[in-house]
């Protein structure tokens, strides 16, 4: 089964998260109703099971509930980031713009805070959230990850919450993480990769050709292996991948899910998805 080109992909992408974006602006502090904003039941489910829980007190002071509810991250990146006053820092796949808020703060009014987006509504989105917020030194850009609209060696920390694995070409998006960062500039991000190897059967192809698991994360992630590789390859020292939760079926591809979940053996299905998991991935251009 041929994975889904790369207009496809992106396409379908913007479509859902577009979708999650217009109904939180519909009704601004609840994501109830369908298993796409389902984050008001008692545990969370749906995407929102990946972000609850992740951030600290003290990061989400401030932050509009907007941003809060609307993040579909799988990790926190600013437990790795180590962000300082007068940084420039710049988050790919910013959504509702929670990671750019929180670093906008950290990095002070001596710094900025940028964050780049596919989808216009999580762009809009994200800017109203930075107004209700108060913050004034971000901005957000609608733009795409494999051709970041900034210019050469211009950020210091690159950040990106679950969101490389939705790029259909990684070695663009790596190529222009190289590219916008300065000499010594750090990445620190947050995704959901691989662990070891996927079987090769027919159900594995199939995952990886579904758009629904291409939009929930896990069709198009690399595996812990491939995206040290594709760092080292770029000129990045210190590489770390450090996986750090794991996930049910259930949490990765939430009901109602696609038809072929449900036909699957449940024993091969679970030892498929034992593989997936979020991980920290740490690592710094080299100093030239």
């Amino acid at each position: 089964m041929a994975t889904p080109d790369t207009r496809t992909v992106k396409s379908a992408i913007v479509d859902r998260y577009g979708a999650r974006a217009a109904a939180q602006q519909a009704d601004p502090g609840s994501c109830c109703g369908d298993s796409e904003t389902s984050c008001c039941a008692p545990t969370p489910t749906g995407p929102q099971v990946f972000s609850t829980g992740l951030y600290a007190a003290e990061h989400l002071a401030g932050v509009p509930l907007t941003a809060e509810l609307a993040s579909l991250g799988c990790a926190n990146p600013h437990a790795l980031a180590d962000l300082a006053p007068g940084q420039t820092v710049l988050d790919l796949g910013s959504g509702a713009g929670l990671d750019v808020i929180i670093a906008a703060k950290r990095v002070g009014p001596s710094g900025r805070a940028l964050g780049v987006d596919l989808t216009p509504e999580m762009v809009a989105l994200a800017e109203q959230n930075a107004r209700d917020a108060g913050i004034s030194n971000v901005e957000f850009r609608v733009g795409d990850i494999e051709d970041l609209p900034y210019a050469d060696r211009s950020v210091d920390v690159v950040m990106s919450n679950c969101v490389l694995n939705l790029a259909s070409t990684k070695r663009d998006v790596f190529d222009e993480i190289a590219r916008v960062l300065r000499p010594g500039g750090r990445i620190a991000v947050a995704d959901v990769v691989i662990d070891g190897e996927l079987p090769a059967t027919e159900l594995a192809a199939t995952l990886r050709a579904d758009l629904f698991a291409w939009g929930s994360c896990i069709a198009g992630a690399l595996t812990v292996s491939e995206f040290s590789t594709f760092l080292t390859d770029h000129g990045f020292e210190h590489v770390d991948v450090d996986i750090v939760r794991r996930h049910t079926a259930d949490e990765l591809l939430p009901p109602p899910r696609p038809a072929w979940m449900d036909a699957a053996d449940p024993g091969e299905l679970r030892e498929l998805m034992s593989h997936y998991a979020s991980a920290f991935v740490r690592a710094a251009r080299a100093e030239r």
